[in-house]
This record gives structure tokens, sequence and C-alpha cells, in this order.
């Protein structure tokens, strides 16, 4: 069984303290926790079952299903259940049409069950929806993994923006590291609306090695790469060249490319007219999560443009090639365990066939780090939201600024 490192404060200034201990309410804090994807699944699911094992604290899971097909075995893997399902998902939305009906259909649900506060994660669609329907019935916002930013309002699109939008409209800000912190500050978000926790994505891939489920879904005990791609802006001509340099990664004979085709129809007519086909390609269908974390642990390279897979990764030691020209999640490349190569296909070849090709290159990226958090994020984060709301009216409205 793959064990996480010790936390080792290998980016500076960087520290989680220990879980504060909140008072028992008469009633619980009434928690709806909004998701529509399998990311947000996955980080989320430690906060819910925090939220179960506190008196303190009651979950209301409301799913958007922006991911339907995706989302619904994630949550089975993750033994959580949705109380709503809104179904929002249509075939090629665009962003507006998608905005439009997950505002509407998330404000007849928070009227309807009148929370105590709405969390949200990340930076989807589903998050700044959640994170505004919310705000416009004045229903306080604790935002989970706040803070990341690239510096590019357009690069990820719709993501940069989204994340940004709801820092400013959250009462509670859960910063996954102290730089992430640094930039709400820095950006004007008052000192007691931020909280460095650490990234819950680490607290559930602990969760998962613990359990030893899954099973790795390589076949062969060649050279192994996992390759995971579904970034909007990837799509099209730069999906297609990155599939390029994994062919001619395929072609070298000593490999074997593992792909988990997203449902995006982009992502499909992107990938695969280049590599279907190819003896050294194995392309599936999207992995549980289980078998994924399994498939994970049993790389030896990652080609990636996914946000938390830069953030796992590097915690079980994997190198980490970054699909994308810039990363908001600077930690893991500060740390010398991922290294973003943008979507050039020659680009992308040579930096692989380096680490495939030298073993003191991989060996100086494969090290076991964990700059993104020591396993606790979502009792820090629940303890939080439980103690600020059970503050009097007053000292909340003033501390929400």
């Amino acid at each position: 069984m793959a064990v996480l490192p010790r936390h080792d404060d290998p980016v500076r200034n960087q520290s989680w303290d220990g879980v504060p201990q909140s008072p028992v309410p008469e009633s619980p804090v009434r928690a709806m926790v909004v998701l529509g994807t399998r990311p947000e699944a996955i980080k989320l699911a430690p906060v819910v079952r925090a939220m179960d094992a506190s008196p303190s604290c009651e979950p209301y899971v409301v799913s958007s299903g922006q991911h339907r097909e995706m989302l619904a075995p994630m949550l089975t893997a993750l033994g959580l259940k949705a109380h709503t399902d809104l179904a929002v998902m249509r075939d090629r939305q665009r962003l507006a049409g998608l905005t439009g009906r997950l505002v509407t259909a998330l404000d007849e649900t928070i009227r309807e069950e009148r929370p105590d506060v709405v969390v949200v994660q990340g930076d989807t669609t589903t998050a700044m929806c959640g994170a505004l329907a919310a705000s416009y019935e004045r229903i306080p916002v604790a935002h989970v993994e706040a803070g990341l930013r690239t510096g590019d309002l357009y690069d990820p699109f719709p993501e940069e923006l989204n994340r940004r939008l709801i820092g400013r409209l959250a009462r509670w800000n859960f910063a996954p590291t102290e730089r992430a912190a640094a930039h709400l500050r820095a950006e004007g978000v008052p000192e007691g609306q931020v909280l460095t926790t650490g990234n819950t994505v680490i607290d559930n891939l602990q969760w998962m090695l613990d359990r030893g489920e899954g099973e790795p879904a390589f076949r062969t005990g060649g050279k192994r790469i996992l390759v995971t791609l579904h970034r909007r802006e990837n799509q099209g001509g730069g999906m297609r060249g990155i599939a390029g340099a994994v062919r001619r990664l395929a072609d070298r004979g000593d490999c074997e490319v593992l792909l988990p085709l997203h449902k995006s129809p982009a992502v499909r007519e992107s990938l695969l007219p280049g590599l279907s086909g190819h003896p050294g390609i194995t392309i599936c269908e999207p992995l549980g999560y289980p078998d994924f974390t399994a498939t994970l642990a049993a790389c030896d390279l990652v080609l990636t443009d996914s946000g938390g897979v830069q953030e796992e990764a590097p915690s079980l030691g994997k190198p980490v090639l970054v699909l994308r020209a810039t990363t908001e999640r600077p930690e893991a490349v500060d740390a010398g365990v991922a290294r973003l190569v943008g979507t050039d296909p020659g680009a992308v070849f040579a930096a692989a066939s380096r680490l495939l090709d030298d073993p003191s290159e991989r060996d100086r990226m494969a090290r076991a780090v964990n700059p993104f958090g020591d396993g606790r994020a979502a009792d820090r984060i629940v303890a939080a939201m439980v103690r600020d709301c059970l503050r009097p009216p007053a000292a909340r409205d003033g501390a929400s600024g």
C-alpha cells in the first residue's frame, strides 16, 4: 500500500496548525455542499465526511449534474449521495446557457432548503454559480481551495475568472497553501476571511490509499505513462499536437501509454484520431477513483493538464509534466516534482524522453513531497465554519465585511 509522506514543509512559509475545537450547538449548522464534477466530488468528499462525523454540522449535498455521467460513479466510490440532482447538463452547452440554468436551479434549491452556509470548491461553473446564488440570498459562502491564481484572466478559461469571482463573494476562503492565502490578501480580502488549511485532495488520497481498493489499469511491464487531458483551452489544436507527441512516445516501443478518456465530445474528437489503434497506447473510459488512484501509484510518469493530478502525483513521488502554459499550483514546480512544458509537441516529447531515458533526471523529480497538506484540511474547514456560525449575528456580519 502506498503511504503519503509526512509533511516536511518543502515550500517556505507554509504551515497548517491544529484543528480548533468547536462548541456543540443546540441544532447543527446546516451546510449545503454544491458540486457537479469529479474533481469537486473528490475534494469535497472529505468535507462531507467531516460534517457527518461532527455533531455540530449537517451536510446537504446538491449535484448540479455538470459532468453527470462521470460524477455518478465517483459519488458511489466516495460513499456520497446527492440529496438533490439539478440535472443541468446539455450536450455541447455554452457557458452562458449553463450559467443561467445553474443560477436559477440553485436559487430555487437554496430558497427551499434555507441552509446556514453554502460550500463550493475550486473554480468550476458549478462553484461560481453556487457562490452567486447563495450571495443573492445572503447566505454565507465557504470556498474550499481558494486563492489559486495564474495571473491571466483567460488562462485557464473560465476557471481563473470563476475563482476570482468566488474569492470576492466568499465569507470563508479556505486556502490550500500560504501562497494561495497571500494571493487573497493581496487582492484585499480581509484577513479574517482567509484561512490556510491544506488541500482536501490529500485528505481523500490518504483515505483511499488506506482502504487499499482499486487496481492499476496498465497492461504491460514497460515504462508506464499516464496521460490525462480535458482543459477547454487545450481542446482542438493543442490536444491534437499533444496526441502527436504521445504517439511518438508510444512509437519508442519501451513504453505503455494509458489514456483514460474524458467524456467531453470535444476532447474525444481532438485525441482519438491521432491515438486510436496504436498497440502501445491503451485508451479506456474514465477510471473510477479507486482504480485511478492505484493507476497513479503504479505509473512512472504523468502527463496532464489537470489541476488535481498536479497535487496528487507529487504526493506519490510521480514526476509530472504539466501540459499547460501556466499553472495555479506552482508549489509542485517550486519543489522540483512538476514542470510546465506547454502543448508544443516537440517540447512535450523532448521533456518526456529525457525523464524516460535519464534515470538520474527522473530520480530528481521522483521525490514524494507533500506541498499541499497533511490530510487534516477538512477537519479545519468544518471547525472554522461551525465556530463562526455560532457567533452572534452582529459579530458574523461584522466579520464578513
